[in-house]
């Protein structure tokens, strides 16, 4: 047996850390799992290894995609789980991918399942992912649930695609426009100023104003960066932390034009995420577990978490859901009622996802297209601002001549 010092993320977000005995770190991250929580780093004799997050390790959401569908496709075709998983490990391109499906193969050729190989790899697949690859092994349809999950993970691919074309403009226009008044904030106006105390003019308020600030970047810049630098490790630190993620997600659901999309947002991803699940035979008590993943709002995630609870005490899923009012609407509530009486919860819920969805990207889209007048708006009062405060003192000064 040897000592581990550890930290672990629970499904709910906290940060756990401390020691335990175990065989290996496989051992360990089983132990850490049945306690809900994912293990993200462990030492041994002074040797460190880190579970990184996806982003870090650089799989995008695509290449999980094409990683499901191909693997779907030669799994049903009858080739080998190895085999299959060699082939796909050869035509990656991502290095950490490509190590990822080595490992799991052999990890299946020592004896142990594809649902238990792929759980040490956290960073590449979700809860989710495993829970449905445990029911495909269980029920002999693996490939089935490598289908639902193919559709689950195409369908969030779309869904992530169209917000972020939809907002790409805004975003680029605000980051330009930042850049560009921090370089003539540093560069261009204190040249001017100079040339203005060269020639004796009298400046303005505005002026003095912008040559005030641009004197302070000027000789402060370094300072500014590292200050954005430190709040956004202060930022960082404080996503971790419970009571702030509270009430951030709170101030979200309170806040105008913002809280209906948070809303719809989040029931899509959990009304995709149950669907998925159920249909792959996944019982809905840890479904709703699981969903509470893959809902970013605090709020959302105890929502589901309570819902689990209060079905695992016999209560209807309908029933536990209408406690939480202020978070699903009414067509929410009722759906989930139509889907207990015909017993197809599975395809109500698809179909409300595919509906909401949808809002979703209208919304995102007539958002943008609201935004970009107010942003040209902007950008034009500034820069008619900064032309009026440096022209109007070379106007002065022409007159004065």
């Amino acid at each position: 047996m040897t000592n581990y010092t550890f930290t672990a993320k629970s499904f709910k977000g906290a940060i756990k850390s401390g020691n335990i005995e175990a065989r290996s770190e496989r051992e360990l991250a089983e132990i850490l799992r049945k306690e809900d929580y994912i293990l993200i780093s462990a030492t041994e004799k002074g040797k460190r290894r880190f579970f990184l997050p996806i982003g870090l390790r650089g799989i995008s959401i695509g290449q999980k995609l094409m990683l499901t569908r191909n693997l779907r496709v030669m799994v049903a075709s009858g080739v080998s789980l190895p085999r299959a998983l060699q082939t796909l490990s050869q035509q990656s391109k991502n290095k950490n991918l490509k190590k990822a499906l080595e490992r799991i193969k052999e990890d299946i050729l020592s004896g142990e399942s594809f649902s238990k190989s792929i759980e040490k790899h956290p960073h590449l697949f979700s809860e989710l992912y495993c829970s449905m690859i445990r029911v495909g092994e269980e029920t002999g349809s693996l490939d089935r649930s490598l289908q639902v999950l193919s559709q689950y993970l195409e369908r969030s691919h779309q869904v992530r695609s169209k917000i972020k074309s939809a907002l790409m403009y805004p975003i680029v226009v605000v980051t330009a426009m930042i850049i560009i008044g921090i370089v003539m904030m540093i560069k261009v106006v204190p040249q001017l100023k100079e040339a203005f105390i060269n020639m004796g003019v009298d400046l303005p308020k505005t002026t003095q104003a912008i040559m005030g600030i641009g004197e302070f970047l000027a000789k402060n810049w370094a300072f500014l960066f590292f200050g954005l630098f430190l709040a956004g490790l202060a930022l960082a630190f404080l996503r971790k932390k419970e009571g702030f993620r509270r009430q951030k997600d709170k101030i979200f659901l309170k806040t105008p034009f913002i809280k209906e999309f948070v809303r719809k947002m989040n029931t899509a991803y959990a009304s995709r995420t149950l669907s998925s699940l159920i249909s792959g035979g996944v019982s809905i008590v840890e479904a709703l577990k699981i969903s509470s993943n893959s809902v970013g709002n605090f709020l959302f995630q105890k929502s589901l978490l309570s819902v689990s609870d209060s079905i695992k005490k016999g209560k209807k899923l309908s029933e536990a859901v209408n406690n939480f009012s202020e978070l699903y609407s009414p067509v929410f509530v009722q759906m989930i009622q139509v889907g207990e009486e015909t017993g197809r919860t599975s395809e109500i819920l698809s179909q409300l996802a595919d509906f909401l969805e949808e809002e979703i990207t209208n919304t995102a889209q007539n958002l943008s297209s609201i935004i970009e007048p107010i942003l040209l708006l902007i950008v034009g009062s500034v820069i008619a601002f900064f032309a009026i405060s440096i022209i109007q003192p070379i106007y002065s000064m022409m007159q004065s001549m």
